[in-house]
């Protein structure tokens, strides 16, 4: 009688393989530490500092200082750009769940016209328009130069669609038939049996969409023309790009003056900071919602 032998993966690990593991996630969490580290440190820097080791601080100034931050905040166009940035990634993540929820649920059930419905939308996945129909069509629909045209052309990602599609034909059709039996309809079931049996695909599609409207900056640079409906990717490409303050600000009598490089990093630590508070509590939802979401069976 042969003894049936266990795939290699599922061998308890030994000694040697533990430690060469924690070895390779060691380095690797470094190499992605390390810049961010540079960042910061930089940032708060002062400019004699700075000039003194060659434009950047490895670890840790030796005198740190605030300068950096007060200079960016005291014109004011950083704390603007900021709500906005704000605004527009609440707003336009919650309308982007509504619709994909709506749409994922629709058609995970069968409906006519669902496999048309289903086309098209996967057809935006393979061909798209371009940036000129594009702006000219959110022009011709007088969404120029507002917030709409942030939030309304990218209401919803094929891939997201995809995933939380996936998940809800995997949810036991005897479960909503029974539901439907009680009574319930479809927005009931959808409310009180699917969405919370989603709680993880769906943290990790809002995390997909939030990080999508924190990080544009090409649409808002297409249209919008007004300068003080920036977002904050814009204005963070201006610091990078001019090295300067935008909008004026100054540093008071006194204080310490904030070099170019230690401006540009703090707008980019004031532009990480939000994302990297929000992702821990999303983290652990990250790799079960994908998966689920995204296998069949």
């Amino acid at each position: 009688m042969k003894t049936s032998q266990r795939p290699p993966w599922m061998e308890a690990p030994s000694r040697a393989g533990l430690a060469v593991k924690a070895v390779v996630i060691a380095v690797v969490c470094l190499l992605v530490l390390y810049p961010f580290v540079n960042i910061v440190a930089t940032s708060l820097a002062g400019e004699s500092e700075i000039t003194r080791r060659g434009g950047i601080i490895p670890l840790f100034p030796s005198e740190p200082t605030l300068a950096a931050y007060r200079t960016i905040f005291a014109g004011g166009v950083v704390s603007h750009a900021l709500l906005v940035s704000a605004a527009i990634t609440v707003i336009g993540t919650a309308l982007n769940m509504v619709v994909t929820i709506a749409l994922a649920y629709g058609l995970s059930r069968p409906i006519v016209g669902g496999r048309f419905i289903l086309t098209a939308v996967l057809f935006t996945m393979l061909f798209g328009a371009g940036i000129i129909p594009n702006f000219l069509l959110v022009k011709a629909l007088g969404m120029y130069d507002s917030y709409t045209s942030l939030i309304v052309p990218g209401l919803v990602s094929a891939f997201n669609f995809l995933v939380l599609r996936n998940f809800f034909q995997n949810i036991p059709a005897e479960l909503l038939d029974s539901a439907r039996i009680d009574g319930a309809g479809d927005l009931a079931i959808l409310i009180r049996i699917v969405l919370p049996l989603s709680k993880a695909v769906l943290a990790v599609v809002a995390l997909f969409y939030a990080v999508g409207h924190w990080n544009a900056f090409f649409n808002a640079l297409l249209y919008l023309s007004d300068t003080g409906k920036w977002p904050l990717p814009l204005v963070l490409r201006l610091y990078v790009l001019q090295g300067q303050p935008v909008g004026g600000g100054t540093e008071s009598p006194g204080e310490a003056v904030a070099s170019i490089q230690a401006v540009q990093m703090a707008v980019v630590v004031v532009a990480l900071v939000p994302i990297l508070c929000v992702y821990p509590f999303l983290q652990r939802y990250f790799t079960k919602g994908v998966l689920t979401g995204a296998i069949k069976g």
